[in-house]
């Protein structure tokens, strides 16, 4: 028997993934009168100039690093935003439909900004009462949770011992960190633009082990 016990050093469970969750670079603002471009019902804006500083951070702190794959939503922010880290790892996004953002019903397409920034009685029964419903037309936090736990389930399904970029959105990493922790919906919501948490999914199981990290931004 050692006569030394190290304190105990994380590593994930064998067959587990280790997910990088990217939340994607600042968008352009919404403007009264216009709506974002959109994409199957939500609104889909592009990076605006920060968002793509924010994004060559990102790929300039995780070129070192052994990832195997890069996974993006069907949204624009999310292509921009990993581009520069594709670049620098020589791969090839792959899209994961059910990690797009949370639908926002009446208030997609950049009217949700402004009701938010007014305190909208609906939007303050939202953050109350963590339910995204509680917003006319929108989906349900629990709809949310369900396929961001699926869409996650997937990518670690096919990565087994990885490491893996999965760039997403601020509403998705909110999810999965809810998920992952029983916490409240709404607890971690408003990660950073550009941010990386990190998420070990195997199977059911998820285990997190970061959230926000923002050191190598600008």
């Amino acid at each position: 028997m050692s006569k030394e016990a190290r304190q105990h050093r994380f590593k994930p469970p064998a067959g587990a993934a280790d997910l990088l969750l990217i939340r994607h670079g600042e968008t352009m603002a919404a403007q009264r009168g216009q709506d974002f471009p959109m994409i199957a019902g939500q609104g889909d804006p592009p990076l605006r100039a920060e968002g793509h500083a924010q994004a060559e951070a990102v790929a300039a702190h995780l070129a070192a690093q052994p990832i195997s794959a890069i996974y993006v939503t069907t949204m624009q922010r999310t292509h921009q935003t990993a581009a520069p880290l594709a670049l620098a790892l020589g791969l090839t996004p792959r899209v994961e439909p059910d990690l797009r953002e949370v639908f926002l019903g009446d208030w997609d397409g950049g009217e949700y900004r402004f009701r938010a920034a007014a305190n909208d009685p609906a939007f303050v029964m939202a953050r109350e009462t963590h339910e995204w419903g509680a917003i006319p037309g929108a989906e349900t936090t629990a709809q949310l949770q369900g396929r961001v736990r699926a869409g996650l389930q997937r990518i670690a399904a096919a990565h087994p011992d990885e490491l893996v970029a999965v760039v997403v959105h601020g509403g998705v990493v909110g999810a999965a960190m809810s998920v992952a922790t029983g916490a409240a919906g709404f607890a971690f919501n408003g990660a950073n633009n550009g941010s990386i948490s990190r998420i070990v999914v195997h199977g059911s199981r998820m285990i997190v082990r970061g959230f926000n990290a923002c050191t190598h931004l600008p």
